[in-house]
């Protein structure tokens, strides 16, 4: 997308020598105050004790190294090649981030204090190397996947775990992150609860269980509980009339369930609540248009998810019809071919809150008003990594909306690490209105250079794609730490110049950026004040409004500004790309 230049701010017009990028592994800045309280501890495969070979960094669309948490790991690809993990906290569990060739499986050796242990860490292929041609830009993708496995023993701060390739089978094999956790023991059944068991589900997984779930669910209707037992169940086949119940595992690393489709219902009666199981699904592909999720539908009003473990399924949360003050906390969505959770329209007071979400393959959390507005709906305290498609969290459309104190870390390909915007998808959509905050989010290594511009996307976007914002958007106290590219942009993506306006940023720390603080490529007006950035790139501003003759972008300076007073001069060229 070529531009050329129509508007101007009052700036001084130097611009500052350009800076190459280097990317800084994850935690080197401390522990951070936004995201999630998570019950596991992250330690960086490239920050560990290791024979291997380093990968990366790289922002490149499509490798391994961009993908991974930092744009950094750790290859192994010789017998007896290692990561040896120190614990900085007790832990008697790992879940590791990974990658592994097209077409092979195998396994790496888990040592504890130099030790072998009978536990191993199977790794495989079959849930990577996604291909969404009908996507424009997009390639194939989602290269990493996650493996758990329970050590058989507690662990003290000091000790050390190690991942040797005892053998190649699978190899090689490239570990990314590893999270320790200090797994609690089962949770005993509730009284008076429906066990599945006792309906006949086999804890083996050897059977089909779906028949069990449902009796118990009927049984349990009207206030009851269903009770999964630790164990491993298939659920060949999803469950409706989901409601005035609640669905009780002993804890997501003890009570697992294999389903790919676990509820699909179009409405509830409400008061639906699943808590503390996994569901682990086998969703290889993304099909748009099955239902291969945890929940596709509606949990009704007043529903509840907490302590849940969702992996391999297309959505997490695919959200319609009614789900009214919905509250979805402390659950882990990992390796989703798709989104995190979305909610697709007409959600009311819904609270997306203390979640993690690693390795989605489109915007981990998303609000997308089709049919009817999101209203009055939140996405707070989460901590999201390396969505390898799309946004870190991307709201389209909706009134009344706050997106306050997430972390977002490597953003990658197509997406931001928080997208505002008025890009429909389809009709009848409801764009941005009412009051939109965005408060308190830390956003790291986030923004893409997008293929189909052949520009880059800021860490911070507000788009005016289909429509021109009119909502109030007040972004407050944003961190932006080693953006690739740019902190704030500015942008109506389907290049048709529709303004941006009524956009306020008030307090922003910007810690590193490729090139510039401030992306404005569309005609309107926003006011910056109070933000400070230190190891700009290129320059502070590039302001080069599209198309041509569309109208002038004027940043107004609300005071405090800091470190960024520089402008680029020449519309035709992206600062710093050759």
């Amino acid at each position: 997308m070529r531009k050329a230049r129509i508007g101007r701010i009052t700036l001084a017009a130097s611009v500052a020598a350009a800076a190459a990028l280097v990317a800084v592994p994850g935690g080197a800045h401390g522990a951070p105050e936004a995201g999630a309280d998570l019950p596991f501890t992250s330690i960086e495969a490239e920050s560990a004790d290791t024979n291997g070979s380093p990968v990366g960094p790289d922002y490149t669309q499509g490798t391994v190294a961009s993908e991974s948490s930092g744009r950094q790991a750790v290859e192994l690809d010789a017998q007896g090649e290692y990561v040896e993990f120190t614990l900085t906290a007790p832990a008697n569990a790992v879940n590791v981030a990974y990658s592994v060739p097209d077409g092979k499986s195998g396994s790496l050796a888990v040592y504890a204090n130099g030790t072998k242990l009978d536990a191993s860490l199977a790794v495989t292929s079959t849930y990577s190397y996604m291909d969404t041609p009908w996507i424009p830009g997009a390639k194939t993708h989602h290269l990493l996947d996650n493996s758990r496995v329970l050590l058989g023993q507690d662990l003290a701060a000091g000790d050390t775990v190690r991942l040797q390739a005892d053998d190649l089978a699978g190899g090689p094999y490239t570990v990314d992150v590893a999270d320790f956790e200090q797994v609690a023991a089962p949770a005993e059944q509730p009284a008076g609860s429906v066990s599945v068991v006792d309906k006949g589900a086999d804890p083996t997984g050897a059977a089909d269980s779906a028949e069990a779930f449902r009796t118990a669910v009927a049984e349990a209707r009207g206030g009851g509980t269903v009770w999964i037992p630790p164990g491993d169940f298939k659920v060949g086949s999803e469950l409706s009339g989901v409601e005035n119940v609640t669905i009780q595992g002993a804890g997501s690393w003890h009570s697992v369930v294999r389903s790919s489709r676990f509820v699909n219902q179009s409405g509830s009666a409400g008061n639906a609540h699943l808590a503390d199981f996994a569901v682990i699904g086998e969703v290889t592909e993304r099909v748009d248009g099955n239902p291969d999720n945890f929940v596709n539908g509606s949990l009704g009003a007043g529903s509840t998810v907490s302590g849940m473990w969702l992996q391999h399924l297309k959505v997490g949360l695919w959200l319609t019809g009614t789900n009214d003050g919905l509250v979805v906390e402390d659950s882990r969505f990992l390796d989703m071919a798709a989104d995190g959770l979305n909610l697709n329209g007409s959600a009311k007071g819904v609270q997306v809150r203390n979640n993690f979400l690693r390795n989605t393959g489109d915007d981990a959390l998303a609000m997308w008003s089709l049919n009817a507005p999101d209203v009055d709906s939140t996405f707070a305290d989460n901590t999201i990594s390396q969505p390898n498609l799309a946004n870190g969290i991307a709201i389209y459309g909706g009134t009344d909306i706050t997106v306050e104190n997430n972390r977002i870390l490597d953003t990658n390909a197509l997406g931001s690490g928080i997208a505002i915007s008025n890009q429909k998808f389809l009709d009848p959509f409801h764009p941005l209105a009412g009051t939109i905050t965005v408060a308190g989010n830390e956003l790291v290594r986030t923004g893409a250079m997008n293929p189909n511009w052949n520009h880059p996307m800021g860490a911070l976007r507000v788009d005016s794609y289909d429509s021109a914002i009119e909502a109030d958007v007040n972004i407050t106290d944003t961190v932006v730490t080693d953006s690739p590219w740019s902190a704030f942009e500015f942008v109506s993506g389907g290049g048709t110049g529709k303004a941006v306006q009524n956009v306020t940023i008030d307090g922003a720390t910007v810690d590193g950026v490729g090139s510039v603080v401030v992306q404005a490529e569309t005609q309107g007006e926003v006011t910056a004040g109070n933000v400070t950035a230190t190891d700009v790139g290129v320059a502070g501003v590039y302001n080069c409004p599209y198309p041509e003759g569309s109208g002038t972008f004027t940043l107004t300076d609300g005071g405090g500004n800091s470190g960024w007073d520089t402008e680029w001069e020449d519309c035709s060229a992206w600062p710093g790309q050759d």
